[in-house]
């Protein structure tokens, strides 16, 4: 479809001011066909994917009819979703910059009721709300749609999925005979058609072709994983592509709350976002994804139409979507604006019949590429680590030890060996070749991979006990040796003996007790525990001493040198659900 320049749709000077500051100059296809028919007061249908621009299709249309000398509302926009309605909002609110007077106010649930009576009282005209929250204005007679000019219902197909019908067609009923009518939706379902038919007047269908909606920008692939692997592929990819900036798209809750534990255990800044997550964290979480705060965000389809956010690196997709739609939702977070993109879908079983239907389906270019191997990914971590420090040594901003060189030289070290042992600690190495690991495998990993029969485990020498683990076993001996087998203390039965036992915390020196916020109640192990401080510290495990867990609480002996790190790096971060609060103890 052919796209035109703002400039040629005939905006006012303050919507093409707004749009030159927003650093747009040409219109995106669904943007070049829908703003005239909207300014010429058109009902319009509009079929088109995420990342397309249709907000502004619709926004633009909407703020040019807006009389600032009347204060009330005369747009209503409805979203399935509270992000999305922050998102529109937000975008209305940079569209109609130098229109002054126009107030723009997202009402929606989760979201203080004092708040939203007094941006209505005050004569808000734009109104982006979710169907729900809108009802319960109405009701109130706190919105009042006398004045209303125009109505859009933004992302219907999901609005009817949700079950918010009823709430459509009451609103829709309760709105002036005499107003533009807006439908935007990526689908076009029976109970889609039958609203547009009851509700528009001659309406100008717009539809952006399939073909338009596979982001040719986005390298898309798959991997066919099994279901237990997948955790061990994700992280693979992700060093292997030194990925920084992603999101990865869940089919539960469930799975966002378990894969979001065990990438922090693996030392990944990641965080979530689902239906049953706050309204005030789901702020503060986008806030911080925007600002990258984080590098991942984990999150289900509900969220996925609400994401607002530029310049991801990759879309991960951990499980596969429902559907064709869904799948184009997903990978539209990336490769937005003629950026590159990359989209990453794991399969496993007969799902890789569904994706081969949702190629055919929708005509996506996805290709199949088997997983890198251990290898591989350590050649691309030395090559990555090998540009940095070729550049750091082209550009020369280091700073001189020429004497600490020296004094090695004049001990009888070799340069070569001086330097290879300066980036054997630069990698995390210390004095065992087994602690030169990435940053990101921490030693939390062992406690999370999943464990393999002694029959089909590869043979490996056996490494010491942790601490941890040696104070948790009930006989009064010394901790196992390298000699004896892994399983002895792998088990869950030291772990219910640990609850019986006095508390043994604060006894052990050079190390200083930490009370943590979580216990049997929350049914957690010392394995958890190990394996969160590891992950998030990236400690060694020798860094814990004994545990002791109690019904609402646990006591964890840190090494002296590492108590301060612990307190703040584990400070906020979630353990089964639990936003951990750790502090000093008093031994006992």
């Amino acid at each position: 479809m052919e796209k035109r320049r703002f400039a040629e749709l005939g905006l006012s000077a303050e919507i093409l001011k707004a749009v030159d500051k927003m650093g747009f100059e040409e219109a995106s296809p669904i943007q070049t066909a829908v703003i005239p028919h909207g300014l010429a007061g058109r009902d319009i249908v509009g079929q088109s994917a995420t990342g397309s621009g249709k907000t502004a299709a619709f926004a633009i249309p909407a703020i040019e009819k807006v009389d600032v000398k009347l204060r009330a509302v005369q747009v209503l926009v409805l979203c399935p979703t509270r992000e999305l309605a922050v998102q529109v909002a937000e975008e209305v609110g940079k569209l109609a910059f130098f229109k002054k007077g126009l107030m723009e106010v997202p009402i929606y649930g989760g979201q203080s009721y004092e708040r939203q009576f007094r941006a209505l009282h005050a004569g808000a005209q734009v109104v982006i709300g979710t169907p729900g929250r809108v009802m319960d204005h109405m009701q109130r007679g706190t919105l009042k749609l006398a004045q209303l000019k125009v109505v859009v219902l933004d992302e219907a197909d999901r609005m009817l999925d949700m079950g918010f019908r009823d709430d459509i067609e009451h609103i829709l009923k309760s709105v002036p005979e005499q107003r533009q009518c807006l439908f935007f939706s990526a689908t076009m379902p029976r109970a889609i058609q039958e609203l547009i038919k009851r509700y528009t007047r001659d309406p100008e269908w717009v539809k952006i072709e399939a073909h338009a909606q596979n982001a040719p920008q986005v390298d898309q692939v798959y991997y066919e994983v099994d279901r237990r692997s997948k955790i061990e592929a994700l992280t693979r990819l992700i060093d292997l592509h030194d990925f920084r900036y992603g999101s990865i798209f869940c089919s539960t809750k469930v799975m966002v709350d378990e894969l979001d534990e065990h990438l922090h255990a693996r030392g990944y800044a990641v965080d979530r976002l689902h239906g049953d997550i706050t309204q005030a964290q789901r702020t503060r979480v986008m806030d911080k994804f925007r600002r990258r705060g984080f590098e991942f965000l984990i999150a289900t389809d509900v969220a996925a139409r609400g994401l607002d956010v530029d310049d991801l690196e990759v879309v991960f997709n951990f499980d596969l979507p429902n559907d064709a739609e869904d799948y184009t939702h997903r990978i539209g977070r990336t490769g937005r604006a003629g950026r590159s993109g990359r989209a990453i879908t794991f399969v496993s079983g007969r799902e890789i019949y569904m994706l081969q239907s949702m190629i055919h389906y929708a005509r996506l270019k996805i290709r199949r590429e088997r997983l890198p191997s251990l290898d591989q990914v350590e050649e691309a971590r030395e090559h990555v680590f090998f540009e940095k420090l070729r550049a750091v040594l082209d550009e020369k901003k280091f700073k001189v030890h020429d004497r600490m060189i020296d004094r090695l030289l004049e001990q009888g070290y070799t340069s070569t060996d001086i330097a290879s042992a300066l980036i054997h600690v630069m990698q995390g190495g210390a004095a065992s070749p087994e602690t030169a690991k990435p940053e990101k495998a921490a030693a939390a990993k062992e406690f999370f991979a999943p464990k393999e029969s002694p029959a089909a485990a590869p043979p490996r020498a056996p490494a010491p006990v942790p601490k941890a683990f040696a104070a948790v076993a009930h006989k009064k001996e010394p901790a196992p040796t390298a000699a004896k087998p892994a399983k002895e203390f792998s088990t869950a039965k030291p772990v219910k003996r640990t609850y019986e036992r006095k508390p043994r915390t604060g006894r052990e020196e050079g190390f200083t007790p930490v009370s943590f916020n979580v216990g049997r109640a929350h049914l957690v192990t010392p394995a958890d525990i190990v394996g969160k401080i590891a992950g998030v510290t990236r400690l060694p495990a020798a860094a814990v001493g004994a545990i002791d867990i109690h019904e609402a609480h646990t006591d964890v002996d840190v090494a002296n040198e590492h108590v301060e790190l612990v307190l703040q790096k584990l400070q906020g971060i979630r353990l089964k659900e639990q936003a951990l609060n750790p502090v000093l103890t008093p031994r006992g």
